[in-house]
């Protein structure tokens, strides 16, 4: 079973962050887009890809623009994670058995949902595709209001695709 695709309802999930707090794709989606990245934290391509998305957070987050990682990991391990890679944005921890994961059809993470304010998964991106990311940056700007800034800066190596 691959991802949801685009055009899908997102699966109205609530799980509880990192600190403690249950948090809601409804009430999220209240507010503006969500940008959900699932990830494991011994997963190589989400530690490429989690610095990428914290740029993002960075220039677009906060507002009406929600972003959150969705942790198939524990508190502990995730908090390490989310330190050592410098992620700042809300992270989510996926309960035993992964009911979020699940919902959301994941075979591979990172997988990364861009879910529009009417419910529906406007990008789903699995492993990281450099394209992709480019494209939420833009949709994230323009939810945001904001001029879209380069999400990679000069002189980077970062290729077009990395499988998950």
């Amino acid at each position: 079973m691959a991802a949801l695709p685009p055009g899908k309802t997102a699966p109205q999930i609530s799980l509880k962050s990192t600190d403690g707090q249950k948090l809601s794709l409804a009430d999220a989606l209240a507010k503006g887009p969500v940008v959900a990245a699932f990830f494991k934290v011994s997963c190589p391509v989400c530690q490429f890809a989690f610095p990428f998305i914290e740029r993002m957070y960075e220039s677009y987050g906060g507002g009406n623009v929600t972003f959150w990682g969705v942790s198939q990991d524990d508190v502990s391990a995730t908090n390490n994670f989310m330190h050592q890679f410098g992620v700042k944005f809300p992270t989510l921890v996926d309960d035993r058995g992964y009911p979020a994961s699940n919902q959301y059809g994941l075979t591979n993470v990172p997988s990364i949902f861009l879910i529009a304010p009417d419910g529906k998964i406007q990008i789903s991106s699995v492993g990281f595709s450099k394209s992709d990311l480019e494209t939420v940056a833009k949709e994230a700007a323009r939810a945001a209001g904001k001029p879209p800034a380069p999400l990679f800066k000069p002189g980077e190596s970062v290729p077009d695709y990395k499988p998950g």
